[in-house]
């Protein structure tokens, strides 16, 4: 394999790559809104040689590329979210900008320039005949992972029928190559009470009450040590082989976290005492813990045991309608998953990108001295795709895409030119260290 030819290549296309990116970027399209992005990635794929494009029912636009037996996918969520206060951005975030080395909008880094990439790496393969009997590639640009991260790959898997040998997440990082993340999920406690005169609160009792020792408990939970006299040891625990037997991987992925993120109440009048009070819970996961663990562990706490069955916890759904309105039912139960620093897929892109650029990440004037501090081989803060791709079906997954995590969900995001580029390069070059 010529690594020169690819990387000449891929800088031959910055260019095009990004006027795509620039025109998706002015095109809004958050979560359950995004046929625009859709039919321009479905257009450029046509324009620039894809064998077969399709749009499913969901509305996720799958291109592939080569008629080979071993199908490799490139997963790249085109939705983003919303830009905030706009007085926080120092541009309009739909018009972006443009310099020598960087390219400004919402989505750029979180994460359209994935999917140029991943269209532009295709393209690559086709141009420099790396494409045969041996691999076909599929690229898709995938809805609704800012709302429920993985809905679109359970629908791509288990009614599209497709099913890659792997996948690479072009969710961005920062230059490095990514083997896993936490895992999330959102949980819902719902305390009842009984409503009477705030005159005389004694005669009622009051579900906020209950649901402030709860959350002591919930607190305590995140925060406390797991040492042999703490009462609710904290999550921290699972780094511990005495309670954990995947603590290897938890310690390289990072101990779990809980955290408050909502609460509810309804009571007759602002002179009664509440007569129930629900909160919602953000839980991340490491290695090793289940939705039913942490479940299980909120029951567990005394307040609730004290509480009784006056405490009902559980697991939100998501049922929103993608752009199509197609209705698609999940529990918002996102796994953890972790791929083998020997795996073969994980050796494969160390390989292409090795074989291109070297031992260490790369990037701009700006942002080099900062990745390379890093290793090359990391994990993901946040979620992806990659929970339902791996973490739910077992199909290997793997990150490496433009742009920064910092940047995500950010006012004034932005990604470099040399991003793109480099994906691209290391996209084409993938698939036959992967298959030789």
């Amino acid at each position: 394999m010529d690594y020169n030819k690819i990387k000449e290549a891929a800088q031959g296309y910055e260019g095009q790559m990004t006027k795509f990116l620039r025109d998706l970027v002015r095109i809004p399209g958050e979560s359950a809104d995004e046929k625009g992005h859709i039919d321009r990635i479905a257009e450029e794929m046509r324009a620039v040689g894809f064998d077969k494009v399709d749009i499913d029912p969901m509305g996720n636009v799958l291109g592939y590329m080569g008629t080979g037996k071993t199908l490799i996918g490139y997963d790249a969520h085109i939705d983003t979210v919303g830009v905030g206060n706009r007085d926080n951005w120092e541009f309009d975030p739909y018009e972006g900008f443009e310099s020598d080395t960087e390219i400004g909008g919402r989505g750029t880094s979180d994460q359209l320039g994935g999917i140029v990439s991943a269209v532009y790496g295709a393209k690559i393969m086709k141009d420099l005949g790396m494409l045969n009997d041996t691999y076909q590639v599929v690229v898709t640009g995938t809805v609704q992972e800012e709302d429920c991260d993985g809905l679109c790959w359970q629908y791509i898997i288990n009614e599209g029928k497709v099913r890659p040998e792997f996948v690479v997440s072009t969710e961005p990082t920062d230059g490095g190559i990514y083997r896993g993340q936490r895992g999330r999920m959102e949980i819902r406690v719902d305390v009842q009470g009984v409503s009477c005169h705030g005159s005389a609160p004694e005669r009622g009792d009051n579900a906020i009450y209950k649901m402030a020792d709860i959350l002591q408990d919930v607190r305590a939970l995140n925060e406390n040590d797991a040492e042999e006299g703490t009462e609710v040891k904290g999550l921290v625990k699972m780094l511990d082989e005495a309670y954990n037997k995947e603590w290897k991987e938890a310690r390289f992925l990072g101990r779990g976290t809980i955290t408050t993120s909502e609460i509810f109440f309804t009571s007759p009048s602002r002179c009664a005492v509440a007569d129930s009070c629900s909160v919602s819970l953000d839980r991340r996961m490491t290695a090793g813990e289940t939705w039913e663990s942490c479940l299980d562990e909120i029951r567990a706490l005394p307040s609730v045991q004290k509480y009784g069955d006056d405490v009902k916890v559980s697991m939100y759904n998501y049922e929103r309608p993608s752009y199509t309105g197609l209705v698609y039912p999940i529990e918002c139960y996102f796994p953890t998953w972790v791929i083998p620093e020997d795996h073969e897929v994980t050796k494969a892109l160390e390989e292409a990108y090795k074989g291109l650029y070297g031992d260490s990440r790369i990037g701009t004037a700006e942002t080099v001295e900062m990745r390379k501090v890093r290793p090359l081989t990391d994990k993901w803060t946040f979620s992806t795709n990659g929970v339902s791709i791996m973490g739910r079906n077992g199909i290997p997954c793997i990150g490496f895409g433009p742009g920064a995590e910092a940047q995500a969900h950010a006012p004034n995001e932005k990604t470099w030119k040399a991003d793109l580029v480099c994906c691209a390069a290391v996209y084409a070059a993938l698939p036959a260290c992967y298959c030789k």
